[in-house]
């Protein structure tokens, strides 16, 4: 009771202060609609669960709630139509993408029917070493929470939906930020995506650093990737993607159960624009045969 009182004041004091801005924030949408400069927001969640609640997971309720805000406020788009519109350097409507990470079976049991039942695309970034060993991931372990990683037949299943774009997460869920040794970097990076390509029979086009902050990151990570033929890398530090931003890196905001916070966000958050700078790679020159384009 103590934790739901303390939740429902930060809910109302978030609410105060995204009204108190309002007027900036109509504006600010507005003047970049006009331009075609409106931003790109694509959200991470974890596991949609009722047990063993965690700070990565949230409950099918507020699951369902955060669906029916996002559909009622915004046009959901695809991660790729998301870069598209980045890259184009043109968006007159905000729009959103979902995204998630590690890969949870209790996905499969009510978020993944949820999206498919409306229509909304996602993209589900996923952990190789836990989907082939069936064993809890080390952060949920560390809390005696046993929780089941997806299948590969939940991961196929998932793609004959016809809604879900399967991402690559890593083999062992590693800081990448903190490897220097070019073997296990291509391991992680590489070999697990191409891996998991073939236990799911398609291309991936998408990579996402667990943990997802500017210490996680890796700049040789990231231009093996490049090379490699991937698409674009995600991170999960917050920030929003306006058109012209670098196409390669896609900033994520996390999904908060608390919707009250989602909606600052979502309604661009005044502090936020100018306070999350973005994390600029040092991109190495590509090979001609690469076919790399962003």
């Amino acid at each position: 009771m103590k934790l739901r009182n303390m939740n429902a004041l930060k809910s109302a004091i978030v609410d105060t202060y995204t009204m108190a801005t309002w007027p900036w924030r109509a504006r600010f949408r507005q003047v970049h609609a006009r331009v075609g400069m409106a931003p790109v927001m694509v959200l991470f969640y974890h596991r949609v669960a009722d047990r063993d609640v965690t700070p990565w997971t949230i409950t099918c309720d507020d699951f369902r709630r955060h669906l029916d805000y996002l559909q009622a406020k915004f046009e959901i788009v695809s991660l790729a139509e998301g870069q598209r519109r980045i890259a184009m350097r043109f968006n007159t409507d905000p729009c959103v993408a979902i995204t998630f990470d590690d890969g949870y079976g209790d996905n499969s049991e009510f978020a993944i029917p949820e999206l498919n039942a409306r229509q909304m695309p996602a993209t589900y970034f996923v952990t190789l070493g836990n989907v082939l060993s069936g064993e809890p991931f080390a952060h949920d372990a560390k809390l005696g929470i046993s929780a089941r990683p997806n299948s590969v037949a939940e991961l196929r299943e998932m793609i004959a939906g016809g809604n879900i774009e399967i991402g690559g997460h890593t083999r062992t869920h590693a800081d990448i930020g903190s490897l220097h040794d070019p073997a296990r970097i291509q391991d992680e990076v590489i070999d697990a995506t191409r891996e998991l390509e073939q236990l799911i029979d398609q291309p991936i086009r998408y990579f996402a650093f667990p943990f997802g902050l500017p210490a996680n990151l890796n700049d040789a990570a990231i231009n093996l990737l490049r090379q490699n033929g991937i698409l674009a890398f995600c991170s999960a530090y917050g920030g929003y993607n306006f058109p012209g931003d670098d196409p390669y890196h896609i900033q994520r905001i996390h999904g908060d159960s608390e919707l009250s916070r989602l909606r600052n966000w979502l309604t661009i958050d005044p502090r936020k624009v100018a306070g999350v700078p973005r994390y600029q790679p040092r991109y190495t020159r590509l090979p001609e045969s690469s076919g790399e384009q962003a």
